[in-house]
């Protein structure tokens, strides 16, 4: 295929189920005729093993004929289709048909509350990192739309848990730990060191993508849970142009609306 706009996975995808239902029908007339020639041969009647031979033969023919048709059906350019993003913009259409919407921003895909990458080299996606290879674009919609509609898997409570931690650690780090018990409200520490704290170990950054850490952090902000277990209580710092723009996690909401996070703060606990 020359003009790489004219493709279309779902479509393809629908002809090529046609021509394998189309294949069956025709087995199953090779099944019949190899029955009859097994009952020909069971029996012993001669005078019907020379026509369900013949018959059989026919009907493999056919067969093959059919099969080859099929094979050759599929003429879909995978590799051009994928490395021209065409997969992301089949995707945000059936979404748009099934009733639900899907963005892209910088080259990720985000449905609420999923964060999508398609992953061309093994023609599959990672829907929050599990692997996907099921991606006819209307049967990925449907199940989007169905996660959609069940409660967050996200666990904010372990996530601020984790938070916490970190924040800590990079109080240590840059001020000092009489900062949080002293002040009313702990200082503001920026994302990109939370994050960068959270993934110090080698590899984690591969495993733990930026995007993922800001994805996290909307859905906790979204969720509404705000106290540790030991009663600090979390608070977000949105980019207001003030700082460094280069430090800024954009997150995308369900409306595909951009939210620049820019640092949080814990405020202590309440001393009895």
């Amino acid at each position: 295929m020359e003009d790489h706009e004219k493709q279309n996975l779902e479509e393809a995808l629908a002809k090529t189920e046609m021509d394998a239902k189309v294949t069956l029908q025709v087995a199953s007339s090779v099944k019949r005729a190899l029955q009859n020639l097994s009952k020909a041969a069971r029996e012993g009647n001669l005078h019907d093993m020379g026509t369900s031979l013949e018959t059989t033969e026919k009907a493999l023919a056919a067969l093959r004929q059919q099969f080859s048709n099929a094979k050759e059906g599929w003429d879909f350019d995978e590799e051009s289709y994928f490395a021209n993003n065409l997969y992301a913009a089949e995707l945000i259409a059936a979404g748009k048909e099934a009733g639900l919407r899907i963005f892209e921003r910088d080259g990720q895909l985000y449905c609420y509350p999923a964060l999508i990458r398609v992953s061309p080299s093994d023609r599959a996606v990672l829907i929050d990192k599990k692997r996907e290879r099921h991606i006819r674009p209307s049967l990925l919609a449907a199940r989007l739309k169905k996660l959609q509609q069940k409660p967050p898997s996200f666990k904010a409570d372990a996530f601020l848990e984790s938070l916490f931690k970190a924040y800590l650690k990079a109080i240590a780090i840059s001020h000092n730990m009489k900062a949080l018990q002293e002040e009313a409200i702990g200082p503001s520490i920026l994302l990109v060191d939370i994050y960068d704290l959270l993934t110090m170990l080698p590899g984690q950054a591969r495993e733990y993508s930026k995007q993922e850490f800001i994805h996290d952090i909307y859905l906790l902000h979204r969720s509404g849970k705000t106290c540790t277990r030991s009663g600090a209580e979390i608070g977000f710092s949105l980019f207001t142009g003030r700082g460094k723009a280069s430090k800024v996690l954009t997150a995308i909401d369900e409306a595909g609306e951009r939210k620049p996070y820019y640092a949080i703060y814990f405020t202590p606990a309440k001393k009895e």
